[in-house]
């Protein structure tokens, strides 16, 4: 009989030094840990040698989000300066965003970003959080001249223009809309990915906008009550009809990270994958049984 799962169970020690705060010289050199499940064991090789663990007609699902610039700095027009995390749209120059100090910023408050990009902070929503309406509802060209990379809370540096531009993105990053990359592709190189093609694999792609939500610990004791953040995905026509081909075939579908598992996992209705976009709150813990 199952029992509810305590969270305490998935704590481990991972001492700060092993987390890697510069990205390796290149994508694909980052280290891969394998699993074989069905003789348990755990073995060690390097991302670039991945391919060895697929066959000819297996296909990658890849998410395509692309993360945005959305740390800003601004200063109200009494002169106190503040934070605004852009976490997602709401509708056309408007956002939900976290804004730092909030407790000082008055509803209704005016700042400017950078020389003068104009905005207006809202009353505070549910969750603590203020939407803030920009003049001009070319929110991204702001955000390209103005904003900075969100880099993860366990990366404990300031985000370097030159490196993390581009590294802090997969190599086929498109859609616009994540405030995090989905970082199980970001070994991915555009060489290995050719290389997996000629190999006989095939790709289709995704969108999950990772939100704030993925930072956010779980902060009870059972997880079954945590509750997910909704993120935002789309997942087309053609790649429903891709992948229900693969399965048709009796090949295997390759979810690359959690992303792109929790579209898949959302989509998967009466047997076969369907396309959709909107909201997922798709949460997996154990038993959680697959489709």
């Amino acid at each position: 009989e199952f029992r509810t799962m305590k969270t305490d169970e998935l704590d481990y020690t991972l001492p700060d030094e092993l987390i890697a705060q510069e990205p390796t010289p290149k994508r694909s050199e980052s280290r891969l840990l394998v699993l074989d499940r069905d003789a348990g064991t755990l073995t060690e090789d390097v991302f670039s040698g991945v391919g060895k663990y697929f066959e000819s007609g297996d296909c990658l699902a890849l998410n395509d989000t692309r993360v945005i610039r959305a740390r800003l700095k601004a200063q109200k027009l009494t002169g106190g300066k503040l934070e605004i995390f852009l976490l997602r749209e709401l509708g056309l120059g408007e956002w939900e965003a976290l804004v730092r100090p909030s407790s000082r910023t008055k509803p209704g408050s005016k700042v400017v970003i950078g020389e003068s990009v104009n905005a207006t902070i809202l009353e505070p929503t549910q969750a603590g959080r203020r939407r803030v309406v920009f003049e001009d509802s070319d929110v991204l060209s702001i955000l390209q001249s103005n904003g900075e990379i969100p880099l993860p809370p366990y990366i404990q540096r300031k985000a370097k223009e030159s490196v993390d531009t581009e590294r802090y993105q997969t190599v086929y990053a498109r859609a616009y809309g994540a405030v995090a990359a989905p970082t199980a592709g970001l070994h991915f190189t555009k060489g290995l990915l050719a290389e997996l093609k000629e190999k006989g694999l095939s790709t289709i792609t995704l969108t999950l906008h990772v939100g704030y939500g993925t930072f956010k610990p779980i902060q009870v004791d059972k997880i079954d009550a945590h509750v997910v953040e909704p993120e935002d995905f789309v997942f087309t026509k053609e790649s429903a009809s891709a992948l229900n081909e693969v399965r048709k075939n009796g090949n295997r579908v390759i979810s690359v990270g959690t992303t792109s598992t929790r579209v898949l996992e959302t989509q998967y209705i009466d047997g076969e994958y369907r396309t959709g976009a909107g909201l997922t709150q798709c949460y997996i813990y154990p038993p959680y049984s697959f489709h």
